[in-house]
């Protein structure tokens, strides 16, 4: 067996890891070590370069030169050694890897907490439980504001948490999907446009947007695509996307969310607070229906028939490489 196919075992395992076990809990995920890395370099450039707009734009430039090149060389490293020693390690470091950068159990438990406290324990609980998965201010939202909260979080991040780190792994493998999830860690630390951010995370959030460009289309058209597997609206899911696809200040996250959306009936989006800020955008999808609570399971099994219909396909794309790649190969 070559290393390709070493790697796509480890991704099938992988993506069984996640979508039937997920992270086990106390479990000291990578994403952490990325985000302290992020932090400590943050605190050194900072004092390394000169507190102007050129100066926070270059220690932002080099800030994510570092935590992307070592994010990536080390579980890169790690692999090769393993392999090196023998191909069970690497198949089950690889495994692993790709089962904790895969986010599709833990999204789905996170979002059905917000639900379950709106079932149980109200109105107030269900703030809490949401701003734990959501960047923006929470203390105003009312009970449809939060279920749409929720929902825009799963189909975001259906792309960014999904499918986004499958395309890398399946085709970049291990280190592949940690060079996603540090751009993509980077952007959620220092890619704010507010006055700490504006300058010194330009260069992530960049980054970031020319990353998930093509994925996030991906991640749409997988998401419409998956509509016919939990018997949604399709064609409103389209029409929704097509209509709203760029109504959002990022390239890419009105994508998924649109899709969402339409497959839905209901709007998400709108007015946002962010750091005591409101911040006036534009709705995306059509008032159909208000937002229900059961909407975030909805939007839950709209997220998994997703990532169950990418995975078979770049499963099925990868192997078929390898074995186009095997017969020239011999010839």
């Amino acid at each position: 067996m070559s290393i390709l196919t070493y790697s796509l075992l480890a991704l099938f395992l992988g993506i069984c890891l996640d979508f039937f076990v997920g992270d086990p809990k106390g479990w000291y995920h990578p994403v952490m070590a990325i985000g302290w890395l992020i932090s400590r370099l943050e605190l050194l450039l900072r004092c390394l370069f000169f507190k102007s707009k050129t100066g926070e734009r270059l220690a932002g430039v080099v800030l994510t030169a570092l935590v992307v090149g070592i994010s990536a060389f080390l579980p890169a490293g790690a692999l090769f050694w393993c392999y090196h020693i023998h191909p069970a390690a690497g198949i089950l470091l690889e495994a692993l890897m790709c089962g904790t950068l895969l986010a599709a159990k833990s999204l789905q438990a996170e979002s059905m907490k917000v639900a379950e406290a709106l079932e149980m324990e109200g109105l107030s609980a269900a703030r809490e439980a949401v701003s734990m998965i959501v960047g923006r201010d929470t203390r105003q939202l009312d009970e449809a504001g939060v279920i749409r909260a929720a929902v825009e979080t799963v189909a975001e991040n259906t792309s960014d948490g999904v499918v986004a780190p499958l395309l890398f792994m399946a085709f970049f493998g291990g280190a592949g999907g940690f060079f996603y999830k540090s751009v993509n860690t980077l952007d959620s630390m220092v890619g704010y446009k507010n006055d700490t951010y504006q300058y010194f995370g330009t260069a992530a959030a960049k980054l970031d947007d020319f990353v998930n460009f093509i994925p996030a289309r991906i991640s749409a058209m997988m998401m419409i695509a998956a509509c016919g597997l939990c018997r949604m609206d399709q064609k409103n899911a389209w029409r929704i996307y097509w209509r709203d696809r760029k109504k959002h200040a990022s390239p890419n996250s009105a994508q998924t969310e649109a899709a969402a959306a339409g497959a839905l009936q209901i709007q998400l989006a709108g007015d946002a607070w962010y750091f005591g800020k409101k911040y006036e955008k534009p709705w995306i999808g059509d008032n159909i229906r208000p937002p229900q609570r059961e909407d975030i399971a909805r939007s839950c099994r709209l997220m998994f028939a997703t990532s169950y219909l990418t995975a078979a396909i770049l499963l099925a794309v990868k192997g078929a490489l390898i074995y186009l790649i095997g017969r020239t190969l011999s010839r």
